[in-house]
């Protein structure tokens, strides 16, 4: 393999689906479960914009780190407090649920499995997300990993550099001789590329690369063709 000692993956939208259309499904289920009068579909719209808030705050210099479960419980009091009625705990219980049980990309195992298998190469996972939902997915899907950092763990969420120093240093590995994979041109490839790694883009639908950030050294549009990257046979 061309000088890599290790691959380090995103989980959300890299091996494991977490669309919008997925997260309306658990917002359906929310409804249905509390009995609010309206949609999951509208009542992502109004919890959305407030997600999305917080995220751009929490790369505001000082902003005392937050989980996401800490953070979405905040989004469901501020929608409910205008709805005049719904149970903001059980809903980010609901919200955390599934997320613990995201389905994998149909080729994630194998991937992840064959580059495990090419030995001495490591493989971890670096994601913005909570433990308990991100612990449970390595478990669900069976992932071999040699490491597992959350954003929670790091106490930052990507792309500031203190979650891929913590990763490097639980694999022992030079920033040079790891690739990034991921989905998120801001969170992974810019993360990435600030702390010395390569960085794999997995482009899933074609978007349009954005110039403001750096360049990925791989763009990618399914797993699998890592593999041929990093000359590692498939199982």
């Amino acid at each position: 393999m061309p000088g890599f000692s290790a691959v380090i993956f995103d989980m959300y939208e890299t091996l494991v689906q977490n669309s919008p259309a997925l997260w309306v499904k658990t917002f359906d289920e929310i409804c249905r479960v509390q009995g609010l009068p309206l949609t999951g579909q509208q009542l992502w719209e109004k919890w959305r914009p407030i997600d999305l808030s917080f995220r751009e705050e929490r790369y505001t210099p000082g902003y005392p780190f937050r989980t996401y479960a800490a953070s979405w419980h905040e989004c469901f009091v501020r929608v409910f407090k205008e709805l005049g009625r719904g149970d903001a705990d059980q809903a980010i219980g609901l919200s955390m649920l599934a997320q613990a049980n995201r389905p994998a990309y149909s080729e994630a195992a194998q991937v992840v499995a064959a580059l495990h298998d090419a030995r001495p190469l490591k493989v971890a996972v670096l994601s913005n997300a909570d433990n308990v939902a991100l612990n449970a997915l390595v478990r669900l899907h069976g992932f071999p990993l040699d490491a597992v950092v959350s954003s929670e763990t790091a106490r930052a969420y990507k792309p500031v550099r203190q979650a891929f120093d913590l990763m490097l240093q639980r694999l022992g590995v030079p920033a040079a001789q790891c690739l990034y994979v991921g989905d998120s041109q801001h969170d992974d490839v810019q993360g990435a590329k600030a702390v010395g790694m390569q960085a794999a883009w997995i482009n899933r639908n074609g978007a349009k690369r954005d110039a403001k950030y750096p360049a990925p050294d791989y763009t990618i549009s399914n797993l699998l063709e890592l593999l041929a990257i990093l000359s590692v046979k498939p199982d």
